[in-house]
């Protein structure tokens, strides 16, 4: 990876578990199941190259209203990750993060994943931020009225919020904007995910379902990510030569 652009920070939505399992004749579980394989490859590949920043979309606030099986599955599902991958988490580094509305999972699973936080908090080479009960459009919601309580005492002015301040009341107020953000599963859209955080990401849509995502998968879509170029509204005339200085409405029209 030498030659490649490693992002800081990769955002995935795992999508098509249970279509992988229905496409095989099997229950949809099965497919979630086989789906941890894939999170596993891309967390140690991730670490290995050197992202620093790893968030994935595990449960959203819409799979609430999926079947009570399909949603008991996953929550068992996360508190397997948790004790299985503790260990292997912390030997590498790994440190575990959570966005969304943790107080929303059953309390065996909420417990479970405390703990995983809190027993990978020393790690310093890459945090994997776990997106659970998460919604990008309530997340915003929230920081909106966080803020306007804030302001209605009196605490804040209205002329103090920026992108930078409004973005310390979300849940995501520790991570960096996303670089590359990639769905699987073969669909174009990003569901609600990290919407403010993504607003200059790099998307990559695949074909393939999660399950099928391996190390190399992450590779092929970090090195799209490398030959893309970023402009973040400048031309590429700037970027390839240094952004000039910023327009001036007051400056004087040659």
């Amino acid at each position: 990876m030498s030659k490649i652009q490693v992002p800081r920070h990769v955002a995935i939505i795992m999508d098509g578990n249970g279509r992988w399992a229905e496409a095989r004749n099997l229950e949809r579980v099965e497919g979630h199941a086989e789906g941890a394989r894939a999170v596993r490859d891309a967390v140690e590949t991730a670490a290995r190259i050197g992202v620093e920043y790893l968030t994935l979309y595990a449960f959203s606030v819409a799979n609430w209203a999926r079947p009570r099986r399909e949603v008991e599955t996953l929550m068992r599902l996360l508190v397997d990750f948790a004790a299985k991958e503790r260990s292997e988490l912390r030997s590498l580094g790994i440190r575990v993060n959570v966005i969304g509305q943790l107080e929303d999972l059953p309390t065996g699973t909420r417990h479970a994943v405390e703990d995983l936080i809190q027993y990978t908090a020393d790690g310093e080479k890459m945090t994997l931020t776990l997106a659970l009960s998460y919604g990008g459009r309530q997340d915003i919601v929230e920081a909106a009225r966080a803020l306007a309580v804030r302001a209605r005492a009196g605490l804040v002015l209205p002329e103090e919020i920026d992108e930078a301040f409004f973005h310390r009341e979300m849940t995501t107020r520790s991570l960096p904007d996303v670089d590359l953000l990639i769905r699987t599963g073969g669909e174009s859209r990003v569901s609600d995910f990290l919407l403010f955080e993504s607003a200059y990401s790099e998307l990559v849509f695949l074909p393939i379902m999660w399950p099928q995502f391996v190390p190399q998968t992450l590779l092929d879509a970090i090195e799209q990510y490398s030959n893309r170029e970023r402009r973040f509204g400048r031309t590429s005339a700037q970027v390839k030569n240094g952004a000039s200085a910023a327009f001036d409405p007051l400056d004087p029209v040659a």
